[in-house]
């Protein structure tokens, strides 16, 4: 005689069927990625709490243009050395594993510990990945948050605040941001205060342009501007000439009249030049003198420039 029995509920359903899927590495409190991932939030959300002290050192106004959301990487001992002398917010410190360690990797993890930021060690593969297939690394990488630009007119307030005759570049159509970097090494280089993108068709200070500039974009402040041409208007009308380099200008740079004067150097695209309406806007156009069969492109151009603005100015303060 068959007795009822009671079921078992699904309860060996339900062993057959496991735990479920494998929670991710960041998700396992035992994993070293949880912990990765812990450090990282932190970081973060003391550079979101610290704000405008920290972010004061990245970009004089805290301004970021539309549409830059992402960290950015800062590769190379000396750019990551000068942007943590410079206390620009980070987000981590990236060290290769078996590294090298020189003084500039010495004093970059002395830095980024002294100011709470994550030290993570990781194979030199992921920091290959981060910096991108060509960019030379060293070793090191430096997760920063994306750079704040000044504003043109708070620019050219705090070097007239510190009594200092303006010397800025102004940039127009300059696209590659290795020629950006360059121009802020230069600038920073032969006593220029600062350098102004426009929005739009233009390049930013991304990972690129802060490995070409060697560090100097944590010494350099970069503004963005709305509308180039008015804001060269602008300058002119606070007393600052504007000077166009242009290889079929009309005033050679040598022994340039205006080089002791408040100015902004403007420097064009290497394959277009000036557009029409800054060079308009231009009190001079400059030539710099080269053989016919040669061109500079912007980055050299705007060296050249300052190199003979600053003597220039040496000469007849003396």
């Amino acid at each position: 005689m068959a007795t009822n029995r009671k079921g078992t509920g699904g309860h060996g359903r339900k062993a057959l069927a496991g735990k479920g899927p494998t929670p991710k590495a960041e998700d396992r409190e035992y994993h070293p990625a949880h912990r990765r991932k812990q450090l990282a939030e932190r970081a973060a959300a003391n550079v979101a709490k610290r704000g405008g002290a920290d972010a004061g050192a990245f970009g004089a106004s805290g301004r970021r243009p539309q549409g830059t959301d992402d960290t950015e990487i800062v590769t190379g001992r000396n750019s990551v050395l000068e942007a943590l002398r410079a206390k620009i917010p980070a987000i981590a410190l990236y060290i290769a594993a078996k590294v090298d360690i020189d003084d500039r990797v010495k004093e970059s993890l002395a830095l980024a510990t002294h100011r709470g930021i994550p030290v993570l060690e990781v194979m030199r593969p992921e920091i290959d990945r981060m910096a991108g297939r060509d960019a030379v690394h060293q070793g090191i990488a430096l997760k920063v948050p994306p750079y704040a630009y000044a504003h043109p007119q708070e620019l050219l307030d705090s070097v007239l605040e510190k009594g200092l005759t303006p010397l800025l570049v102004a940039l127009d159509g300059v696209t590659d941001p290795r020629n950006l970097g360059a121009i802020i090494r230069s600038t920073a280089a032969f006593g220029g205060q600062g350098v102004i993108v426009p929005q739009r068709r233009s390049a930013g200070v991304n990972a690129a342009a802060w490995k070409t500039s060697a560090g100097a974009a944590a010494r350099t402040p970069v503004a963005m501007a709305a509308n180039l041409t008015q804001t060269l208007k602008d300058y002119q009308k606070r007393g600052l000439f504007v000077l166009g380099l242009d290889g079929g200008g009309d005033t050679p740079l040598p022994g340039l009249a205006l080089a002791d004067r408040p100015v902004v150097v403007v420097v064009g695209s290497e394959g277009k030049g000036l557009s029409r309406i800054v060079t308009e806007t231009c009190d001079q156009v400059v030539s710099i003198p080269i053989s016919a069969v040669e061109s500079l492109n912007a980055g050299i151009a705007a060296s050249v420039a300052l190199y003979e603005i600053a003597k220039l100015r040496a000469g007849r303060s003396s």
